[in-house]
């Protein structure tokens, strides 16, 4: 594991079912299913949260904070996601939202859409201006990519903007904010982010950019969604102001960051399956000449988390639809002191090796030329009937010494043919349907 043991993604073995769904749908096939239930392998997950969206029996969720831990400090700092503006119907006014914020047990707001503003000025500079990052330039703002990167596509990671997500600089920046206008000692204000995915929970506790956690807590947007939806049809006037323009809410749907740049040289891509296929292309030097790429596990970019109330798409159309009515940008970072040290990670984005088969790299050719031959000899049907997603994922499960060859059905079949000492057919009796040979099923 990556500097600790915590994940968001958590699964109920009581709910699982063993139905394999989810094994099917893992970007990282960080699943499994053994003895009727599905067990998540901690070092290859990366808190995407496909297997929350898929499984059919609510067996996977995602472990947040809950509103009783703003009892612990003396003043708590709500960071709303710009996604979080999406999710209610006929918004016309950002500050409504704001307001109904405070109205349902914060203190201060402060907008995490501001601090995207910051970071896109910024990086502007630097990436256009200074020409100081390397090319093309791969966004850090969606820890699940950022984590995939890091284990799956390690030689990219040079390419990686290693500067903190726009949650992060907002932590730090609503924290001295709040210290000085109350006088409080900071570890007497709790901030707390409102998140539309789990990806950003663990990011919370374990920074993808090295450096100490800045945030005390992280609250689910369904939670506070439900909380703020009754609020909110009282509220007459907004009582807080928008602190962030179309540029800082634009980064809440796939191309808002990208776009904020002011070059037409960039990508955006969503929807992990899109961002694989993206990161295999520009491995392989297949993409045309960019200068930035933006990446986003979640379909539409955050608005399409599986912790967001509202479909994506029409999130996406609402968020259009603000940003109407807003200024291009409220922040320049040249109007914080410091803003620099605040924006760049304080570790580098190194490759671990958790995903390799052995430390020894004589072993390792050995074990993938072993899986190698073992997956030719598979079927290559991915069925899923042995419990793991492909074939090749289960010769890797056999060689590294979690599973066993038997546990492929036609291995399961040919054991079955020689112990009965019949034929095709009398194994055939013991098998589903899809998985016999028998020709007089057929007929």
């Amino acid at each position: 594991m990556e500097r600790g043991l915590f994940h968001s993604v958590t699964l109920n073995l009581d709910k699982c079912k063993g139905c394999t769904t989810c094994i099917k749908h893992c970007p990282t096939e960080a699943i499994r299913v053994r003895f009727g239930k599905a067990y998540i392998i901690e070092d290859r997950c990366i808190d995407c949260g496909q297997c929350i969206r898929v499984c059919p029996h609510r067996a996977k969720s995602a472990v947040c904070d809950s509103f009783e831990a703003l009892k612990n400090y003396r003043c708590t700092v709500a960071l709303p996601a710009p996604s979080l503006y999406g999710q209610f119907n006929n918004l016309t006014d950002i500050g409504l939202v704001l307001t109904g914020l405070l109205k349902i047990g914060f203190d201060r707001v402060y907008e995490v859409a501001a601090a995207a503003e910051y970071l896109s000025d910024f990086t502007r500079s630097e990436l256009l201006k200074n020409r100081k990052l390397p090319h093309p330039t791969i966004s850090s703002a969606c820890p699940t990519c950022v984590r995939l990167i890091k284990h799956r596509f390690p030689e990219l990671a040079g390419h990686v903007l290693p500067y903190a997500a726009p949650v992060e600089l907002a932590a730090i920046l609503a924290r001295d904010q709040a210290v000085a206008e109350t006088g409080l000692a900071p570890e007497e204000i709790g901030v707390f982010f409102i998140s539309p995915c789990p990806a950003k929970v663990t990011a919370s506790r374990l920074p993808v950019g090295g450096g100490v956690r800045v945030m005390d807590g992280v609250l689910s947007m369904t939670d506070v969604y439900t909380r703020l939806l009754p609020v909110l049809k009282g509220i007459e006037e907004p009582e807080v102001t928008p602190q962030a323009g179309l540029t800082g809410i634009g980064w809440s749907v796939s191309g808002g960051e990208g776009s904020a740049l002011l070059n037409g040289r960039y990508l955006a891509v969503d929807g992990i399956e899109n961002v694989i296929k993206i990161l295999e292309d520009l491995e392989d030097e297949k993409l045309p000449d960019l200068d930035f790429i933006e990446l986003n596990a979640c379909t539409q970019g955050c608005v399409g988390g599986c912790l967001a109330v509202e479909n994506p798409y029409v999130a996406k159309t609402r968020i259009r639809g603000l940003m109407k009515y807003l200024p291009v940008s409220r922040n320049k970072a040249s109007a914080v002191e410091g803003m620099a040290d605040g924006i760049r990670w304080k570790g580098s984005l190194e490759s671990e090796s958790q995903w390799a088969l052995d430390t020894d790299m004589g072993a390792a050719m050995e074990k993938l030329l072993r899986i190698n031959e073992l997956t030719s000899s598979l079927p290559g049907l991915d069925c899923g009937s042995c419990g793991a997603p492909t074939c090749r994922a289960l010769a890797e499960d056999v060689v590294l010494g979690s599973a066993s060859e038997e546990d492929c059905i036609f291995r399961m079949r040919e054991r079955m043919q020689i112990l009965s000492g019949g034929g095709e057919a009398d194994a055939d009796a013991y098998l589903p349907p899809p998985f016999r040979k028998c020709e007089e099923e057929r007929k």
